[in-house]
């Protein structure tokens, strides 16, 4: 099965980078109200934390249907892998810019958590393009 994702830690990368998405969509979707006060945000806010959180939901699902299920693995999923990783490095763009330069809606529960899963998502996710290259760009 390593093999299929060309060794153990281009696996474990895969693993851990999804099982973040995974946290933060669960969170986002079934634990609103708790990610909500945990942030220090109002309970309005509810209908656009969870659509947040479908978005990683739905790219957990993917990944598990890429990497477990789909007969051909990550051949040719290119664009799934670079989405992934636009998503994340979009995220971490935006989030440096809300919390160190526009500040809007900052307060004593703002962290830079924001910031920091982002970029670590975004590392994980240009690693598993790198890693994974050989199959997922294997027509191009």
């Amino acid at each position: 099965m390593f093999e299929k994702f060309n060794g153990i830690i281009f696996f474990a990368i895969f693993i851990i980078h999804f099982i973040g998405f995974a946290y933060y969509g669960f969170r986002c979707v079934f634990q609103t109200k708790s990610f909500l006060a945990q942030y220090g945000m109002d309970d309005t806010g509810a209908i656009m934390t969870r659509f947040f959180g479908s978005i990683f939901l739905g790219s957990t699902a993917m990944a598990i249907y890429v990497g477990f299920i789909r007969p051909n693995g990550l051949d040719d999923t290119w664009a799934f892998f670079n989405v992934i990783f636009l998503q994340n490095l979009s995220a971490f763009i935006v989030g440096f810019y809300t919390n160190k330069i526009n500040k809007l809606g900052h307060t004593d529960k703002t962290s830079d958590e924001g910031i920091y899963a982002p970029l670590i998502l975004t590392i994980l996710s240009a690693l598993m393009c790198y890693g994974f290259a050989d199959k997922i760009y294997i027509n191009y």
